[in-house]
Parts: C-alpha cells; sequence; structure tokens
C-alpha cells in the first residue's frame, strides 16, 4: 500500500440498487477485478438471501472476499481492511484494477481511514458480556448499551450480537461510549484514496425493487437454504443466520412467523437497511450519485474524470 497508488474505484450504496451490475460492467471495460464490500456475502453458503454473484457472473469477473468464512465466525472491520489489502495488491500485480463493490460503510471506511486503536478488554468484562449475551440475548443487551451509549446502539441491529457486544465491552472497560471515541478518531487517516459512485433510486421505487427481490429469494428457495444450513448443525444466533433474510426465515421455520409475515419482516429490516446505508454514505465526500439508469461508460468517465483531477495532488 502506498500513497502514491491511484485512487481506488468503488460502487457503494444501498442495497437493491444495482452495485453489482455496475461494477460487474465497469471491471469488464476497464481491465478490473471486484473486491467486495459485504459484510453478508463472506459467509458461505449463504447465496440466495445475500444477493451473491452467480457462478456465471463471477467468471465473467473475478471476484474477491465472497465465500471466505463459515457462518458460524464473524470478520471485524479490522480484519477485512487486512484482507482487502492483500486482495487489491493481489489485483494491482497482475496489473488489474481492483472495483470495490458493497454496501458495508464502516469496512470500506476502516480500509479506506483505518480504525482508532481499542483498548485490551480485560477478561473478567469480555467474559460477563458473552454470559450477558447468551443468557439475556441481543435485544435485552442492545437496550443495555442504549442507555450506556445511545450513538452507537442506533448504529446496530437489535440481532448484531458480536458488535453490541464489542460496544458495550468498550464502555464498560474505559469509561467512555465507543461512538465517543470513534467521532474523536474521525477516521482522518488515509490508508487508500478513494472515488465512489452510487445509484440514487426514487424511494418508492427502490422499495418496490427491494419488495419484489424478497419475493424473489423466497421463489428461488431461500427456505430450502436455510433448512439445509439448519440441518448440518449451523446455530440459529449464529453471525450467518443473523444477517437479514435469514432470521426471519429462522422464524418462520420455528413457527414464529408465516411465510408471508417472515415475508413482510424482511422488507421492513430491508428497506430500514437500505435507508442506513444511504445516510451513511451521504457523509462520505469522494461518492457522487448517479441516476438509477446510469452506464458502466458514466462511471467510468466520472471515474477517469476525478483520478485525473487528483492525480498531480499529494495525498494529505
Amino acid at each position: 500500500m502506498s500513497r502514491d497508488d491511484p485512487p481506488l474505484w468503488a460502487v457503494v450504496g444501498s442495497t437493491g440498487t444495482g452495485k453489482s451490475r455496475l461494477a460487474m460492467e465497469v471491471a469488464e471495460r476497464a481491465g478490473g477485478e471486484i473486491i467486495s464490500v459485504d459484510s453478508a456475502q463472506v459467509f458461505l453458503g449463504l447465496d440466495i438471501g445475500t444477493a451473491k454473484p452467480t457462478r456465471p457472473e463471477r467468471a465473467r469477473v473475478p471476484h474477491h472476499l465472497i465465500d471466505v468464512i463459515e457462518p458460524d465466525d464473524q470478520w471485524t472491520s479490522a480484519g477485512f481492511a487486512d484482507a482487502a489489502d492483500v486482495a487489491i495488491a493481489k489485483v494491482r500485480s497482475r496489473g488489474k484494477i481492483p472495483v470495490l463493490c458493497g454496501g458495508t460503510g464502516l469496512w470500506l471506511r476502516a480500509l479506506t481511514r483505518g480504525l482508532f486503536e481499542a483498548p485490551p478488554i480485560s477478561e473478567a468484562i469480555r467474559d460477563a458480556v458473552r454470559a450477558e449475551l447468551e443468557h439475556h440475548g441481543s435485544p435485552a443487551v442492545h437496550a443495555r448499551l442504549a442507555k450506556l451509549d445511545p450513538v452507537a446502539a442506533a448504529r446496530l441491529h437489535p440481532n448484531d450480537s458480536q458488535r453490541i457486544g464489542r460496544a458495550l465491552e468498550f464502555v464498560r472497560e474505559t469509561g467512555v461510549p465507543i461512538s465517543h471515541a470513534q467521532a474523536e478518531h474521525g477516521f482522518r487517516g488515509v490508508r487508500h484514496r478513494w472515488i465512489g459512485v452510487g445509484l440514487e433510486w426514487p424511494r418508492d421505487r427502490l422499495i418496490a425493487r427491494l419488495a419484489e427481490r424478497t419475493r424473489a429469494m423466497f421463489a428461488a428457495g431461500l427456505v430450502e437454504e436455510v433448512t439445509a444450513l439448519r440441518d448440518n448443525g449451523l446455530a440459529d444466533d449464529s453471525p450467518g443466520l443473523g444477517c437479514i433474510g435469514y432470521r426471519e426465515t429462522v422464524r418462520h421455520l420455528k413457527g414464529e412467523l408465516t411465510r408471508d409475515e417472515a415475508i413482510e419482516a424482511i422488507d421492513i429490516a430491508t428497506r430500514q437497511y437500505a435507508k442506513r446505508q444511504k445516510n451513511w454514505f451521504n457523509h462520505d465526500t469522494e461518492v457522487t450519485w448517479l441516476p438509477p439508469d446510469a452506464s458502466a461508460d458514466d462511471a467510468l468517465a466520472l471515474f477517469k474524470a476525478v483520478q485525473a483531477r487528483t492525480s498531480s495532488v499529494t495525498p494529505p
């Protein structure tokens, strides 16, 4: 990694906007390979509910950081950044262009700006938080976190046990909310310069697209995919089955939701997630929003124009 490297190209934004299609077309035209920035697509065996690129699509354009961990494991943002650094270097060593694609904003920020150094957590605090999560469940512990660090809690889904646990450990160890520490750090470092584009859909049209996609996932066998994962021993509280679409399908299989109720719950969660993603990337000045029908040529023209303007500028 060098500050003299050209800026990374990134296709970002909300789920369901067509990022994968645009990134693949850009990579094909420019001689690139895709680096996934998606915290759900890293899981092996979770294909339908993560809208993972198909085998034929991955044959068209090489993809990296997809299908790299088991669904009962989980990466941190720092772990992703380290793996992405390796993938980017390998792509560039082949004379290809790395094209980032995904909507996990914190991972992209960790890759491009770095993370603040968290202090070590004592075993007593770590064990206590783990016990709380195990005995009371993520939603209850999320409610406790909200009293100590409402900003961090607002960013996290109540079922995101790993990040909830980490935030609670931090505030108990240091007495300072992790959101305050993150804000003070400000992600002001520069690990990689980058240029981003996103596809901006009218809200009503995106909602309709997301609803259609949910129904297509069920028609494609989402219930059967989750059934197979559970039959193979994957626990219902695993990180993989905590992803949107999977946790609701688990509840359906346990008899807590009908099929229609599960679909509705996924629709609601996906809309909320898409809104959070858009709000996140709205704060990134590196991102230029394009209309939903923008072509690869449009994106390439923007990437090249911005890169030309910044090529003679020394990174801070």
